[in-house]
């Protein structure tokens, strides 16, 4: 059992899930990013209970939460975590706690993403690429809630899967190349890691950002020098917060976001989770859960 401090919650975790960024840090790729080094308990997904908490934090023992944990520790994985108070949300009991733990990091993503970095505006033109993933379902969904046209990118086995989440427009990345389209967006969000600046800059308007979740050193020096420019273009990594989270569970709560599991596997097979979604993930999220939780 981790040691809480001032400030955090100890959870009991019920379910997590696998994220891109957790088998990369295992096999290295964003060691410099990523400080402290091994061992570590992977996972950043949490979705359970709380079980010790300070007075006056605004939850209480037993609460249903989910949490989107730090990114210097991480520590899903596991039969307890914790967590700063600002980085959970309490869920409500019409949550299921396999589809509140795919939640908080791909959904954050995707929020902070359009949101913040790309400066969402209803009635913009959105293109997701690699709409049918993990944050890219909740990519083409916020969008829509937030009343913009989606145009969404992906393999063609997951055209319907992405027209389902209310994509307007789909474009099989095998046979349309979208940089080579006459429309014109707002938003270019690169979810897949696939596109550059450079390539989208042309179908971008004037105005308009590019936002990648690829980090490495080229987007890093892409972010830097394009900022003052009339198209910019940016490299995110997500920021816990929860705030964010409550924004999720609102729009869970209205409809306008669901959750699609791709898959699910107990803690005991985690590493076949992770074999799932490095070898990659037709749509939806994969899922963990804790058989060991009360």
């Amino acid at each position: 059992v981790p040691r809480r401090l001032p400030g955090q919650l100890l959870i009991e975790v019920v379910a997590s899930s696998v994220n891109p960024i957790d088998y990369r840090l295992r096999r290295g790729d964003m060691k410099w990013i990523i400080p402290f080094g091994f061992p570590r308990v992977p996972g950043y997904d949490v979705a359970g209970f709380v079980v010790e908490t300070d007075s006056g934090s605004g939850f209480a023992e037993g609460d249903r939460v989910m949490a989107f944990l730090d990114h210097a520790r991480g520590g899903a994985l596991a039969d307890y975590a914790v967590c700063a108070v600002a980085s959970a949300a309490k869920i409500p009991d019409s949550m299921p706690m396999e589809e509140a733990a795919a939640i908080p990091l791909a959904g954050s993503t995707a929020l902070q993403s359009l949101r913040n970095h790309a400066k969402l505006k209803r009635g913009q033109n959105v293109l997701i690429n690699g709409a049918s993933g993990g944050v890219g379902m909740f990519a083409v969904q916020l969008a829509k809630a937030y009343g913009c046209h989606v145009d969404a990118v992906a393999s063609a086995k997951n055209r319907e899967f992405c027209m389902s989440l209310g994509a307007d427009h789909f474009y099989d990345y095998e046979h349309d190349d979208f940089r080579k389209s006459r429309e014109r967006w707002d938003i270019i969000f690169d979810v897949a890691g696939k596109a550059h600046y450079l390539d989208a800059r042309a179908v971008l308007k004037e105005g308009g950002h590019f936002v990648s979740t690829e980090p490495n050193i080229e987007g890093m020096l892409v972010s830097l020098l394009t900022w003052p420019l009339s198209k910019s273009g940016r490299i995110m990594l997500a920021v816990p917060s929860g705030d964010d989270l409550r924004e999720l569970i609102r729009l869970y709560e209205l409809g306008e976001l669901r959750v699609t599991i791709d898959s699910q596997f107990p803690f005991e097979k985690a590493a076949d989770a992770h074999r799932r979604v490095e070898s990659g993930v037709e749509h939806g999220k994969v899922v963990l859960t804790n058989s060991h939780a009360t």
